[in-house]
């Protein structure tokens, strides 16, 4: 029984006897349901894909770490930037020695302190980094009410907010190729940041800042742009003839992998 059928039909030979070949072994086994691999196999779990909603600020975080390179080859500082989906404002950001989920717990903490977040009124996503998966930041969210959500392994897509920022980021004029110390990361992030949320003009936003939509002032804003543009199209209609008479507004839900509908088959 624990031997192969032609390693059975050759012990038998050796003992001079013969039964069936091994081929007719495998069809008894098989009629058996006998078959199959007898061996422990790893069995991989099942991802579920997140399907995340947000249709206003302070619903759906994403949050991440980033190497940034120190001033000597095989050094790095590490940032941790907690980003809000639905207004792409950085609601918490750090620079650090190391990547550590105490330092995660902190920056988690502080962010949703500043931002007021009541219990059941948050997501926190991120991918399944060693920090982001860890027993200390997971009792954190589950002592603040914050509902946890990851990426499935290997796949960037679920975490596309957060690689978009970082890209911004990094592309950036005036992005060094390395930092001279923590001191000079640190400086650099604070005044990228404040441009990011505060000047920046969002092409996933309508052009509106992550401030305006995070801080509710959307309507202000769109309000005092429209009029501009009614005054120009009183003045010279001629230069408007296929142009929109309204100006759009930011997206009014905003997803991390929407469901795919189903469509009715005719």
């Amino acid at each position: 029984m624990d031997q192969a059928p032609a390693q059975v039909a050759a012990a038998l030979l050796d003992q001079g006897r013969y039964l069936c070949s091994p081929r007719t072994m495998y069809r008894i086994l098989d009629a058996n349901q006998e078959v199959r691999e007898r061996r422990n196999q790893r069995r991989h779990p099942t991802y579920t894909k997140p399907e995340l909603l947000a249709t206003g600020p302070n619903q759906v975080w994403s949050w991440d770490i980033t190497k940034l390179k120190g001033p000597q080859t095989w050094t790095s500082f590490y940032l941790y930037v907690i980003l809000d989906i639905f207004s792409r404002q950085v609601v918490g950001w750090m620079v650090a020695d190391c990547e550590s989920a105490t330092l995660a717990k902190k920056l988690i903490r502080e962010s949703c302190d500043k931002q007021q977040i009541d219990p059941d009124q948050l997501v926190l996503h991120a991918d399944r980094g060693s920090s982001m998966k860890s027993k200390a930041v997971a009792l954190l969210l589950a002592d603040l009410g914050v509902t946890k959500s990851h990426s499935r392994p290997y796949v960037s897509d679920d975490n596309p907010f957060s690689e978009a920022h970082f890209k911004t980021l990094k592309y950036r004029p005036g992005f060094p190729d390395r930092f001279g110390s923590i001191q000079d990361a640190k400086a650099f992030c604070r005044t990228f940041f404040d441009w990011y949320n505060n000047v920046h003009y969002h092409s996933g936003l309508s052009w509106l800042t992550p401030s305006t939509v995070h801080h509710g002032r959307t309507g202000l804003v769109l309000k005092h742009r429209q009029q501009a543009l009614d005054r120009a199209r009183q003045r010279h209609p001629e230069r408007f003839v296929n142009a929109p008479r309204t100006i759009a507004g930011p997206p009014e839900k905003v997803w991390i992998n929407p469901p795919v509908e189903s469509r009715a088959v005719a």
